[in-house]
């Protein structure tokens, strides 16, 4: 059975994941164009956007019950993993070697901390 501290901390990548994703609804949407600013701040992608953010703060939040705080930023760095792949996806943006060379060290840097952090490296 997984550690309590483990379910925490995958809570807390999934509010990384969410944030990612509402990043990219919010470029889509700045990527056109409105006639007014009114109706560039206050369209449905915007409002849905800001509503995940704020509803990834309080994930993070209630991740951090279990979760010690300073292994919240190296979860949150999965978040820059998150945002490159879906904006390959869905923003056809490529991705450089340099990104994925760093990709894949910050996936190392997860990996070694969080384990470190539940107790199986001492």
């Amino acid at each position: 059975m997984m550690s309590e501290q483990v379910i925490f901390s995958i809570i807390i990548v999934i509010g990384a994941f969410i944030a990612s994703v509402s990043q990219i609804m919010l470029k889509k949407s700045a990527q056109r164009t409105y006639d007014s600013r009114i109706k560039e701040y206050l369209n449905p992608l915007v409002i849905v956007a800001y509503i995940m953010f704020f509803g990834c703060t309080l994930i993070t939040m209630y991740g951090l019950k279990v979760v010690p705080l300073s292994l919240s930023p190296v979860l949150e760095a999965s978040g820059y993993i998150f945002v490159a792949v879906l904006s390959r996806i869905f923003l056809k943006e490529s991705l450089t070697l340099r990104q994925i060379i760093g990709m894949v060290l910050i996936t190392a840097g997860i990996v070694i901390c969080s384990v470190g952090s539940a107790g199986v490296i001492k």
